[in-house]
């Protein structure tokens, strides 16, 4: 049985766990030499589970949207290829990745500007992957700011994050919940000083 074409479908699918496996396989094998920017240099990989995570813990079981979510750092930060995304794991999930992926030639302001301004457009199921990325990425920056950041350049972060997933609401619920608390109500240490995430 396949898994439900409802992004936000309650039920939990009983579908092909090895599809959902690969793809965790594929992610840490590209992934395996990359670590994140917290202090703690966590293992990458760590980042696309959570993402997957973020989806389940908010209801979305689509198998799609999941195995996107583990690979959607795969095209941007490795040396993987959309060709290889479809060969493997079909034209549903190699879309969903496409739409998740910046292009890495253009500056970095360009493509944060891109992001706002294209995640309206996108997919329900693109829409919802970076919604629980975002999410992912800001929790993580309010446990441990990154190695070389300023406390401007966390508040930086949070407040263009909030202008992406602005474009993506309408997708659920309670992703949108869990982000629009941490824009309200999120605080971090810095140099033992207290500062609001979203200033």
């Amino acid at each position: 049985m396949k898994a439900s074409r409802s992004i936000n479908d309650n039920s939990k699918p009983i579908y092909d766990f090895g599809k959902l496996i690969d793809s965790f396989d594929f992610a840490a094998k590209k992934h395996s030499f990359q670590r994140r920017k917290d202090p703690q240099q966590s293992p990458y990989i760590n980042h696309p589970i959570g993402v997957a995570k973020n989806l389940t813990d908010a209801g979305i079981y689509d198998l799609a949207t999941l195995q996107a979510a583990i690979l959607h750092d795969t095209v941007e930060d490795t040396d993987t290829t959309l060709e290889e995304i479809d060969q493997y794991f079909g034209k549903v999930v190699r879309n969903i990745v496409e739409e998740c992926t910046d292009n890495k030639d253009l500056p970095k302001d360009e493509r944060k500007r891109l992001q706002i301004e294209n995640t309206p457009f996108k997919s329900d199921k693109a829409k919802a992957v970076k919604l629980a990325d975002k999410l992912y990425n800001l929790r993580d920056l309010q446990r441990a700011v990154p190695i070389g950041w300023s406390f401007q350049r966390v508040q930086e972060y949070f407040i263009w994050a909030k202008r992406v997933t602005d474009g993506a609401k309408g997708v659920n619920q309670t992703l949108e919940s869990q982000l629009e608390n941490l824009y309200e109500n999120a605080t971090f240490e810095f140099e033992g000083k207290t500062f609001k995430c979203h200033p």
